[in-house]
């Protein structure tokens, strides 16, 4: 069973009630029921007024709307990092290197080919390819690269190179163009030429600049990373959109965020029309993880003296809704830390919905939140539950890894009361799991899935996180990843 792919977005989008009260049951409902648009002022009450329950109630009720009662989706992929070798210093990032640290990589086409070839082995659709922004390789070795995987497994969906890395191409290689829109387009179009698919949200951070400017030194601005996903949508590509929160942002830095890609959207619908040009399929928010980072050395607000924890966090002071917060506002802004939980994770992820009415898809993020919050997240608002991940190196870098094979997801998926189904990158039901034979329906013995806690399982230069080095080629997914939970 395939289903063909969505497209579930209007001529116009919901009107927006800015004399509403954002409290008013007949204005929620309204919002719930995709009749409404929340302004940001809207969205900002919300998140200080609503209870977390009550927000989760709207959020559930929107994503029901959209995806109906039964079915919640996860795909097989792999997220493949080529290298660790980055321009870029981010504040929040322990995996990028120099290029002559004695642990930098760059991983030979054999040895990427081999990765996707493992994949393809357990039933898997789509890798993730994402680096650091390495200087020393080519337009050609990209190129290459997709010819490679594109020659040798035309049915795996590439999604890959993220809008830093486009930036970063095109300081690399200098492409011909009079605007950066132009030569972003220079540098895209032979990518798309030679197999690439869709282009992955990653690098979006928090778009308000004081933020950005903070956290991601060497980073592109907010303004290039929607740029590049502008030409991706000119070009046909559907992409996602992401959001690292909980560090030194304040809560209305979030909404300007969501604010950003929401109008984003709105252009592309409008200016590519309902049917023509590729657009944002998907939004994917998670908390920073601060162990092994520069940005996790800060400490806590209230933890220093002479702070004043009955103060304003100062990232909140900083925060305006328009992202015109300079660090000016306050002395102690980008010095202090406000990490973030399970409540302002759910919390942000119920508003994500609410918020995004012109986006398909919501993806809980199991990854950071470990397994169990991202299954309550499928009750907040999200309809996907992300990757049955072979591998993943930045996160795990940081010290957090939760790894989950296909009967554990599935398992998750419906213990939280819907039935999973593996999807495709355009969100495509491939295979619903009904039956009997469904992968977590068709395990006698549990016992052998328990989590291996604090265990990092392989090299940080090959296959850091959730390791492929259980790989088969049997065919057998629970044979490949255990459930691994690290950094706890």
């Amino acid at each position: 069973m395939i289903s063909e792919p969505h497209r579930t977005e209007a001529s116009s989008p919901p009107p927006t009630r800015t004399d509403a009260d954002p409290l008013d049951r007949g204005f929620l409902d309204a919002v719930a029921d995709g009749e409404a648009r929340l302004t940001a002022e809207q969205a900002l009450a919300l998140w200080h007024r609503l209870p977390l329950t009550d927000l989760g109630r709207l959020a559930d009720r929107r994503c029901r709307g959209l995806h109906g009662d039964r079915i919640r989706t996860y795909v097989i992929d792999r997220n493949i990092n080529y290298t660790n070798v980055c321009t870029a210093k981010c504040t929040f990032c322990a995996f990028r290197r120099d290029l002559d640290d004695s642990d930098a990589y760059t991983l030979e086409y054999d040895a990427l080919l081999e990765k996707v070839r493992e994949l393809v082995a357990i039933g898997g659709t789509q890798i993730l390819m994402q680096g650091g922004m390495n200087p020393e390789l080519p337009l050609d070795w990209y190129l290459e690269l997709l010819g490679r995987i594109k020659t040798a497994f035309p049915e795996v969906h590439v999604h890959a190179f993220s809008p830093p890395e486009f930036i970063e191409f095109v300081n690399f290689f200098d492409p011909p163009g009079a605007t950066l829109k132009d030569k972003i387009r220079s540098v895209m179009e032979p990518l798309v030429d030679a197999g690439l698919d869709s282009v992955p949200g990653g690098g979006g951070e928090i778009f308000a600049d004081a933020v950005r400017r903070k956290i991601g030194l060497g980073k592109c601005t907010a303004e290039a990373w929607l740029t590049v996903m502008r030409v991706a949508h000119e070009l046909g590509l559907n992409t996602s959109a992401t959001m690292m929160f909980g560090h030194i942002e304040g809560v209305g830095d979030r909404i300007h965020h969501l604010d950003m890609v929401r109008r984003w959207q709105d252009d592309a619908i409008r200016d590519l029309g309902p049917e023509g040009g590729g657009r944002y399929h998907a939004f994917i928010s998670w908390p920073f993880q601060p162990d092994h980072t520069p940005l996790g050395n800060l400490k806590a607000w209230g933890d220093v003296e002479g702070d004043d924890p009955a103060q304003p966090f100062p990232g909140d002071v900083v925060a305006k809704l328009d992202g015109t917060g300079t660090k000016a506002d306050h002395p102690e802004f980008g010095r202090r830390l406000r990490l973030a939980g399970a409540n302002t994770y759910l919390r942000t992820q119920a508003l994500s919905r609410l918020y995004l009415d012109n986006i398909w898809s919501i993806g809980s993020s199991w990854v950071t939140m470990g397994p169990h919050i991202g299954q309550v997240g499928l009750r907040y608002g999200a309809n996907d539950m992300g990757s049955v991940m072979m591998e993943e190196n930045v996160v795990s870098s940081a010290g957090t890894t939760h790894c989950l094979n296909e009967p554990m997801i599935c398992r998750l998926v419906r213990d939280a009361g819907f039935v999973p189904a593996q999807r495709d990158n355009d969100y495509r039901v491939l295979r619903p799991h009904f039956g009997p034979s469904a992968p977590d329906l068709d395990v006698e013995d549990w016992s052998r899935f328990r989590a291996k806690a604090l265990h990092r399982e392989n090299d940080p230069t090959t296959d850091a996180g959730c390791g492929s080095h259980y790989g088969t080629t049997s065919g057998d997914a629970s044979a490949i990843v255990d459930l691994t939970v690290e950094g706890n």
